[in-house]
């Protein structure tokens, strides 16, 4: 009988249709493949359990957080590899209810369920989300989802992102590091808000506090952020008093959709507005618009999808959904503009940056690798790996243009349709 791992690849390439170019390693130690290739590392038989019974990507992701499915190698390349396959086929979990029609590929199912042992499903990893069907993108339902993802332990995410504490697409120059290009994003949005001193400014999803304080210490404004992450708050409140900025800077555990007390000259929203989900986006658009002075500015940083020919399609990745982020919903750019100006905004600058968050994504990556150990120690192992899963997979999606993200500056104009904005657009890149 054929060992472990050639037999694994073997009948993997008749599921896929497809020669695979990874190695594979199997648990009896058994490995098959082209020997300067990444390998998928097969570590039990409770990988092909959680594979079988929940076929696509949910199975292979509730492997690999469990621990139960591994890369030795270069990890995006074995990444690249699977999504490259997948992709191709179309929407994994449906491509494989219309292949299991062909005889062989049936067969292949049974051979793949006798290796895999006994016919019981697997739990999911406790790192998974669990939650009965309810109404999206209520105050409680966000709340909740915000605090799966946010809450996982400000030191945990200092191993991440570093010291700017910027959970966000950086900007960067070449050869810059991590803290200058986040440095230069968060002084490209306060350029392109024109912020000065004695102003308001609404930071909406404040994060750790790094756009306010940054606005604050280098544009005099004063600012009021938002989260509904308590971690987070506690976190950026102690960051703000340490920086002297208590009489400048109010840090608020709030909804954006409770925020009452405008009008403000801008409002900054950066990497929040993936949460709003389709439903409420009109409400996140009107609710910004209404908290603006006339000839305030909005700057919306947002990640974008691709269009879809049926946009009745679209569903959210299982993976993000289940381990990332909960109820979080993606659109592409030209329904976000849409919904902005639909709100009573005057769209007046577009900017795609996608290629940053990539160079961003596997910076996060390397830093989480590099301290993998204490990263385990405070989050814990399935945690640490859903973290490195979803940035190495998000890097290499950002990289092929399967996502992107923008930074749409947006006016609430003034009763006479003025803008405030100089005739030279775009003065923030002199």
């Amino acid at each position: 009988m054929a060992d472990a791992a050639s037999r694994l690849r073997s009948l993997a390439e008749q599921l896929l249709g497809a020669p695979l170019p990874l190695r594979v390693r199997a648990w009896d130690g058994s490995q098959d493949g082209p020997p300067d290739a990444p390998a998928l590392v097969v570590r039990n038989r409770r990988a092909l359990r959680r594979m079988l019974f929940k076929p696509g990507e949910l199975g292979l992701a509730r492997a690999w957080v469990a621990g139960d499915l591994g890369v030795e190698g270069d990890l995006y390349t074995a990444l690249d590899v699977m999504a490259g396959l997948v992709w191709e086929r179309g929407e994994d979990a449906r491509g494989l209810a219309e292949a299991v029609r062909d005889p062989a590929v049936r067969a292949a199912v049974r051979d793949l369920l006798k290796l895999a042992g006994p016919p019981i499903p697997p739990a999911p990893p406790r790192e998974e989300v669990r939650r009965p069907r309810r109404r999206l993108h209520t105050r409680r339902s966000d709340k909740r989802a915000i605090s799966h993802h946010y809450d996982v332990g400000n030191d945990f995410y200092e191993i991440v992102l570093g010291p700017s504490m910027v959970y966000s697409c950086a900007y960067w120059e070449d050869g810059g590091t991590l803290e200058t290009a986040q440095r230069d994003k968060l002084e490209l949005i306060s350029a392109k808000l024109g912020l000065t001193p004695g102003q308001r400014l609404l930071d909406v999803g404040c994060g750790w506090g790094s756009m306010a304080i940054h606005a604050a210490r280098e544009h005099g404004v004063s600012v009021v952020g938002v989260t509904l992450s308590q971690e987070q708050a506690a976190y950026a409140r102690k960051r703000v008093a340490d920086e002297g900025l208590t009489d400048r800077v109010e840090i608020r555990v709030q909804d954006y959709r409770d925020v009452m007390d405008g009008p403000y000259d801008a409002i900054s929203s950066i990497g929040m507005a993936e949460h709003v989900g389709a439903e409420r986006y009109l409400q996140y658009a009107r609710q910004l618009y209404a908290l603006l002075k006339p000839g305030g500015r909005l700057l919306n940083h947002q990640i974008a999808r691709r269009p879809q020919q049926d946009e009745t399609a679209y569903s959210v990745d299982a993976f993000i959904d289940a381990y990332v982020f909960p109820d979080g919903e993606l659109a592409p750019i030209g329904t976000t503009v849409t919904q902005l100006e639909r709100a009573g905004f005057e769209v007046r600058d577009v900017e795609a940056i996608r290629e940053h968050y990539a160079r961003t994504l596997r910076r996060w990556v390397a830093d989480l690798e590099a301290d993998w150990g204490r990263a385990v120690r405070l989050a814990g192992a399935g945690r640490a790996r859903v973290w490195q899963l979803y940035m190495a997979a998000c890097a290499l999606a950002f990289e092929r243009n399967r996502i992107g993200v923008n930074q749409v500056l947006a006016i609430r104009t003034a009763d006479s349709g003025a803008s405030g904005l100089p005739l030279r657009t775009r003065t923030w890149t002199a």
